[in-house]
């Protein structure tokens, strides 16, 4: 059996590329080179939107473009994730961010693991079924 695909989201490239040490960027850093590690469309966006230096974005986008990026997005993941949001809000639940919903349905649809550190994720692993590295 293989091992899902780590899909990284923002919140730990971040802290990442600031050099902020937690238990997550230390996964992340194992983990590259050594396992299947991607990121999405958006995620890329958002991790790169960050840095305000030119020669910080330039050495960052050729990084992150050594990576699988997937397209997180299109019609049924639209609906899927609307679904999951609505689900949750009637739990009880409202998830902060549209892309959050988005990132975590896509992680589930494509059976891969996240890797974050966002407690609007928290509620797709306790309910919803994703599967988060610890």
């Amino acid at each position: 059996m293989t091992t899902p695909m780590m899909l990284v989201d923002t919140s730990i490239w971040i802290d990442y590329f600031n050099g902020v040490v937690t238990p997550q960027t230390d996964r992340l850093d194992v983990a590259l080179g050594h396992e299947a590690v991607c990121l999405g469309d958006i995620v890329l966006c958002e991790v790169l939107q960050g840095f305000q230096r030119q020669d910080e974005f330039e050495r960052a986008r050729d990084a992150l473009l050594t990576l699988p990026i997937h397209t997180i997005g299109g019609v049924e993941l639209a609906l899927r994730s609307a679904e999951a949001y609505r689900i949750l809000r009637r739990q009880g639940i409202t998830i902060r961010k549209t892309i959050d919903c988005l990132i975590a349905t896509f992680a589930i649809a494509h059976n891969m693991t996240l890797l974050h550190n966002d407690r609007d994720f928290d509620p797709f692993e306790a309910h919803m079924g994703l599967n988060v590295v610890h």
